[in-house]
């Protein structure tokens, strides 16, 4: 195969081929402003725990390490549980309020959390209440952010433009963990200056998205379920950057608006019955809750959030020394993720597609597994291991980091978002994110004891099992969206289970040709063929 009938060569010729100007400043800053809002969560979780090792920390609120692990174990994973509840009722609002209000809401609730956490003074109590607060608002931001994304990003591009949520995720995950760490070298412990700067920069950036939201459009696909038509082809038009009469706006606008009036048409106006309804009385949408639920779970199961939130722990186990050469090894760890999500977005999602960056991803994480697992065996038994083998096993934890971003770290938040009908993407992108914050406290309150019974080994070759297990699953089951219109996903879930492998590629547009198009053949009779983004 020539690089010019490569997937690579084709997607960016699909691209190039795309009507001028639909990949503008305005999509951008508004892809930016949305995916601004996985800023939160990633600062929480790279500078949290960090947090709880600084003196200062441990002074005011006189706990320690080795006594008061399971207070400061709290104040970590809390913001897990009540960001599962956050995601879940998120979809109450999401529909009524619409995209941008909703955003400046729950970003509202992250900013009153972190202040909250900034002046508790000691109470742990307090603290606790602020983690709580905050987790409402960070889980509410993974639904949203992503939904939102996906409701306004031109099909050839949606996963890269959706995976900027986890870009903004794991930079913020980087800053955070290198300001404590700024923090550590620069502000003394005597000062509680030291822990309360982290908590408070982490308001920034919702003051900062907050403000840059004023200056996006609604999602077109939001206001066109709430009646307001002619509103949802002005965004369209504003967001492709072109006039309202274009061919091509048109036609798109059509693919989006029609589906949606037949969908209010069969279930009537949104309530939370109909809702529910027609999320578990059908089918073809309780394979989208099963494929989304499996999906966090075997993300979870994979072990790379273990990982990650062990980290300074794991690298212990396989030689590293010294609290600097921890820190700086987490920092350089956050650094690789980042790296390999950018590359995941640009390389990866759209141009190869979900079903292969998942069997890619996933491998290379088993791989890691096995080595680190075997190497743990080694060094438990008692046995020498050259230089070379140390150097192996720290370098396949950053390599783990390359097959976490490709795979299960960036494509269930993608799933999450695209995979639903217009009118419950709200509420299955809630149900599923809910899943996921609550399968990651599960995974982070069991990770220590996963790792002291099973003899630190034994929990890799666990992690490794479980990867071949979501390799069996994505062969079987996940389909092939990359390139779709979000309006023909429901042909994708039309045939019985055991036939996904079968179909995974069936029709998949990759220049001009929309697939929505051949739904509204189906649904209305023959119609002209249209090009469409």
């Amino acid at each position: 195969m020539g690089l010019s009938t490569s997937p690579f060569a084709k997607y960016w010729k699909a691209i190039k081929e795309s009507p001028p100007g639909i990949y503008n400043r305005k999509l951008m800053f508004t892809v930016f402003v949305y995916a601004l809002s996985g800023s939160s969560r990633g600062w929480d979780e790279g500078s949290t725990s960090a947090i709880t090792q600084l003196k200062s920390f441990q002074k005011q609120f006189n706990v320690s390490p080795d006594k008061d692990d399971e207070i400061i174990s709290n104040i970590v994973s809390l913001v897990n549980l009540t960001a599962g509840v956050g995601a879940l009722l998120s979809f109450l609002l999401n529909d009524r309020i619409g995209r941008r209000w909703s955003l400046r809401l729950y970003l509202a609730i992250v900013a009153v959390g972190s202040l909250i956490s900034t002046l508790s003074y000691g109470s742990i109590a307090a603290l606790y209440v602020g983690r709580l607060v905050s987790g409402m608002g960070i889980g509410a931001l993974t639904v949203t952010g992503p939904m939102s994304i996906v409701e306004i990003s031109p099909r050839l591009t949606r996963g890269l433009m959706t995976l900027w949520f986890n870009i903004a995720m794991l930079s913020s995950q980087m800053i955070g963990i290198f300001v404590v760490y700024g923090c550590n070298r620069n502000i003394s412990p005597t000062l509680n200056l030291q822990w309360q700067t982290p908590f408070f920069v982490q308001t920034f950036i919702p003051f900062i998205a907050t403000f840059l939201s004023f200056f996006v459009d609604e999602s077109p696909r939001w206001l066109c379920m709430k009646g307001r038509v002619e509103g949802g082809l002005e965004a369209l038009a504003n967001i492709r950057g072109c006039a309202r009469d274009e061919p091509h706006l048109v036609a798109e606008f059509d693919s989006i608006n029609e589906p949606i009036q037949l969908e209010l048409a069969e279930y009537g106006e949104d309530t939370l019955v109909s809702t529910i309804r027609e999320t578990f009385g059908k089918r073809t949408n309780l394979r989208r809750v099963q494929l989304t639920i499996v999906a966090y779970i075997l993300a979870q199961m994979s072990g790379a959030n273990s990982i990650t939130n062990y980290l300074p722990q794991i690298f212990g186990y396989i030689g590293v020394t010294g609290t600097d050469a921890k820190i700086y090894s987490s920092g350089f760890y956050a650094m690789a993720k980042l790296g390999c999500c950018v590359l995941a977005s640009l390389f990866f999602v759209d141009a190869i597609g979900r079903r292969k960056s998942l069997f890619i991803g996933i491998t290379i994480q088993m791989f890691c597994h096995v080595y680190l697992g075997s190497f743990l065996n080694v060094t438990g038994s008692g046995k020498s291991v050259t230089t070379g083998a140390s150097d192996m096993a720290i370098a396949a934890i950053y390599i783990h980091a390359l097959g976490w971003a490709v795979g299960l770290y960036s494509l269930p938040y993608l799933f999450g978002a695209e995979l639903w009908p217009n009118r419950i993407r709200s509420f299955g992108g809630a149900l599923s994110q809910c899943f996921h914050w609550l399968f990651l406290f599960a995974i982070t309150k069991a990770t220590p004891s996963i790792l002291s019974s099973m003899n630190k080994w034994g929990a890799f070759v666990f992690f490794a099992v479980w990867c071949f297990i979501a390799l069996v699953y994505c062969f079987i089951m996940v389909p092939e969206t990359s390139g779709r219109s979000l309006e023909s996903m429901n042909r994708l879930f039309e045939h019985r289970w055991y036939e996904m492998r079968k179909y995974a590629y069936e029709d998949i547009p990759v220049g001009k040709e929309d697939p929505a198009a051949e739904d509204k053949d189906e649904e209305r009779g023959s119609v002209e063929r249209v090009e469409r983004i």
